[in-house]
């Protein structure tokens, strides 16, 4: 649900990242089956959409089957508007940087917040 711009971004300063939008298989494709392809390659997810993915997640949590993390945001806290895109490339390269093995998100829901610094 992020824009292509905002992976680019993170990409150039290192981070292995990819938008959804940048996947013709996934692209439009219903949540279950986003959160899935995630599951399968090892990929954090990250969306505002906390009503579908936090049961998903918590459904792979209890099959054993485990997630490689699911990052929620807020509209509220970071809008994904344009105005706002700076805003949210901080907050995720803040958070990637903080957490840099492949595996530090594993079965883990966090919030990502604005980063200390950053504009309003």
């Amino acid at each position: 649900m992020f824009s292509p711009r905002l992976s680019e971004a993170l990409r150039q300063r290192g981070h292995d990242v990819v938008a959804v939008a940048e996947s013709a298989d996934l692209t439009g494709k219903r949540d279950h089956v986003i959160f899935a392809a995630a599951v399968a390659a090892g990929r954090a997810l990250v969306t505002n959409n906390v009503v579908d993915y936090v049961p998903l997640c918590h459904g792979v949590a209890i099959s054993g089957q485990g997630h490689s993390g699911l990052l929620l945001t807020s509209d509220r806290s970071l809008p994904r508007d344009r105005p706002a895109i700076g805003r949210t490339d901080a907050a995720l390269g803040a958070l990637l940087t903080a957490h840099p093995a492949d595996d530090a998100l594993r079965n883990r829901v966090l919030w990502v917040t604005p980063a200390a610094g950053s504009e309003s």
